[in-house]
């Protein structure tokens, strides 16, 4: 049995190794020097199903330091999880399963998409987050229902991202128990030795943070699977802190290169490979394992479908005991969602009202009729109107050690690691997730709002505060190249409304679409208008038309749309005819059909006015070579927001005089 054992470990470490020398390309380190680690949990502990991946309540495994991605596509070929020794030779090669990095919808077996550093522990504290709360609210005394661990695997570079400890101490406050991360601590990054940057005691960190700390030392004693599983067991039992259990491992171990930065992310060579075949007496030709190594790991994989089978039928005998209840997790499992467009009174606005207000009308209605909408906001709530309300007919709690069924967060002020936890408890299954903050300090959020589009999942960001409107907080609270930043972003949608009906709208559109959505709402009141509501879900219409063919088009995004309305009415007084055009979502409008946006955007109508308190740079193919742009194109300043509009040119006379200027430019090109 111990020599299977270890004939197993070293298939990781070779299969690994084999892959990235045939890529040429690829960090072989870690797959090395934690296949032990890899091989204990995957082995003996890791509840899964190969016949089943997306089984309900499967362990969930992260790769946080997603270079190591030989790791996992190693793991997932030798436990049967659909990859073939054909798809790891295609490691890192264009359309192959085996991707550089981990990414998840691509490969089956894969919880995230990993490889920026610090995403994979944030996202597995979200994961744990949603195991919680599910299991609070859908168990019941002899049907544990939800029942899983989350484990994670990280390195020097994953702890020495500022973010991660964002995560780690929510984490740790929130008593997240059924958590455990294994951190491969082998002192080494690409540039070398960690002495040079990172020195603190991470345990005594990780102590402070209220985790339990466990150590283990592969480097004494190399391999020591029954090591590694006592600490697993011992993080089992510790049920009110999450775990780190930290594993002293030498990067590259068995490898001529081992303990060297080297082999970090860099191919070992034909002769180190050699070499190291030869050092673990590795014989089998390229990317074949012994029999014995494949009949040891399938051993696995039938104890995960005999626990899925328990678990079943365990669930059938719940189902029977709560219906309503075993219907109610079904449908979250499943993602359903109700029709929100026939929600009572969502689209009932009728004074002005911040679009920050109009929105937490809508999450409130919603949330009475979504049982699983779950999230919060980064210590804003009270400014950003992103938490729901208690009523007489609901409760909704805060999520909090005794009080997990809660649906409030409080993420604390945590702006990176809240957008990469909501990612995890959106990637676990069973909620539909969002979290708030204000919009300036969505580029602390970015590269997780990056991730939540590139993994295709539907959380919703919601982001106040929107432009120069924020007034005396001053420049640094007031976004201006942010607007295109997000829209710059493949497959996010950034909703900017001008009242409350499109508000709405963009909640139907965030709830019902599978891409992340940016909710981006002001601080200050803007008008309600007649013609708003559904039509937003187009991302660009017609709020207020002409008779016959406008001579000039006004077009707007949010708080600006009102200007462009004041202005219309300016213009037909002295005969010119104006179209007012409300542009909410830029990526929607783009999804409908060249007769549909020729109906809103005729061809022919040349003079344009663009106009929206940000960078210019997102409405050039909308000014067109006639048209005018009014727009942010410095930092704004620290006033009272209605001087600041005045100042910066968002006026109806500013509208007026840009829109004649473009119509004289339209003429002189006629």
């Amino acid at each position: 049995m111990k020599e299977v054992r270890q004939t197993t470990i070293n298939a990781i470490r070779i299969l690994s190794a084999e892959a990235i020398q045939k890529a040429n390309s690829g960090h072989p380190g870690l797959p090395i020097g934690s296949a032990p680690i890899a091989y204990t949990l995957w082995q003996n502990f890791l509840k899964f199903n190969n016949q089943d991946p997306k089984w309900d309540d499967r362990d969930r495994f992260v790769l946080s330091a997603g270079h190591g991605s030989m790791l996992d596509y190693s793991l997932l070929y030798l436990y049967g999880m659909g990859l073939t020794k054909e798809d790891l030779m295609q490691f890192r090669q264009l359309g192959s399963k085996t991707p550089g990095h981990p990414e998840y919808g691509h490969t089956v077996g894969i919880e995230t998409t990993t490889g920026p550093l610090g995403q994979g522990i944030a996202n597995a504290v979200g994961m744990a987050v949603a195991e919680a709360h599910l299991a609070a609210v859908f168990n019941r005394e002899g049907f544990p229902i939800v029942d899983h661990y989350t484990y994670a695997l990280c390195g020097d570079g994953c702890l020495e991202e500022g973010f991660s400890y964002e995560a780690c101490s929510f984490a740790g406050t929130h008593e997240l128990g059924k958590l455990i991360l294994f951190y491969d601590d082998n002192d080494i990054t690409i540039e070398g030795d960690t002495d040079i940057t990172f020195k603190e005691d991470v345990a005594m960190r990780f102590k402070a943070q209220n985790w339990q700390v466990i150590k283990v030392n592969l480097v004494e004693h190399p391999d020591d699977v029954a090591l590694l599983s006592s600490a697993i067991k011992k993080a089992q039992k510790e049920t009110k802190k999450p775990t780190i259990i930290i594993c002293k491992t030498k990067i590259g171990y068995g490898t001529p290169l081992e303990g060297s930065h080297k082999c970090h992310g860099s191919p070992l060579g034909a002769e180190n490979l050699q070499k190291t075949k030869e050092r673990f007496g590795w014989t089998c030709a390229p990317f074949e394992v012994p029999e014995e190594v494949l009949a040891h790991t399938a051993k696995a994989g039938r104890r995960g479908a005999k626990r899925e089978r328990e678990w079943k039928a365990m669930f059938a005998e719940y189902e029977k005991k709560y219906p309503e209840l075993a219907a109610a997790y079904k449908a979250a499992m499943r993602g359903e969602m109700v029709d929100l467009t026939k929600v009572d009174d969502l689209f009932r606005f009728e004074k002005p009202m911040a679009t920050r207000q109009t929105s937490a009308t809508v999450l409130n209605k919603i949330a009475a009729i979504v049982p699983n909408l779950m999230g919060g906001s980064a210590d804003l709530a009270p400014s950003n109107l992103s938490d729901m309300k208690n009523t007489d007919a609901v409760t909704y709690g805060d999520f909090a050690p005794g009080s997990y069924e809660g649906r409030n967060m409080h993420f604390g002020i945590r702006e990176h690691a809240m957008a990469a936890i909501t990612n995890g408890m959106q990637l676990h299954g069973g909620l539909h997730c969002y979290c708030a903050t204000f919009f300036i300090f969505s580029d602390y959020c970015k590269h997780a709002m990056r991730l939540s589009a590139l993994m295709n999942i539907p959380v919703v960001y919601i982001l106040t505060h929107d432009s120069i409107g924020v007034g005396e907080d001053g420049p640094t609270h007031e976004p201006v190249e942010q607007l295109i930043a997000l829209r710059s972003i493949p497959n996010m949608k950034v909703y900017r409304p001008a009242d409350g009906k499109e508000t709405a709208a963009a909640w139907i559109s965030a709830l019902t679409g599978t891409a992340p959505t940016a909710l981006v709402l002001t601080r200050q009141n803007l008008p309600q208008y007649e013609r708003s509501g559904l039509a937003a879900l187009k991302g660009g219409y017609v709020l207020e038309d002409c008779e016959g063919t406008p001579d000039v088009l006004l077009i707007a995004s949010g708080s600006e749309v009102e200007q462009c309305v004041g202005a219309k009415a300016e213009l037909a007084k002295e005969g010119i005819r104006a179209r007012v055009i409300s542009m909410p979502c830029f990526e929607e409008y783009e999804k409908q059909s060249a007769e549909y946006k020729e109906s809103v955007m005729p061809s022919a109508v040349k003079a344009r006015v663009c106009v929206e308190a940000g960078s210019p740079y997102s409405w050039y193919k909308y000014a067109g070579d006639a048209g005018e742009i009014i727009g942010m194109s410095t930092f704004g300043a620290s006033g009272p927001a209605a001087q600041l509009f005045k100042l910066f040119g968002f006026t109806v006379e500013n509208v007026v005089e840009k829109a004649k200027a473009s119509l004289a430019k339209a003429a002189k090109q006629a």
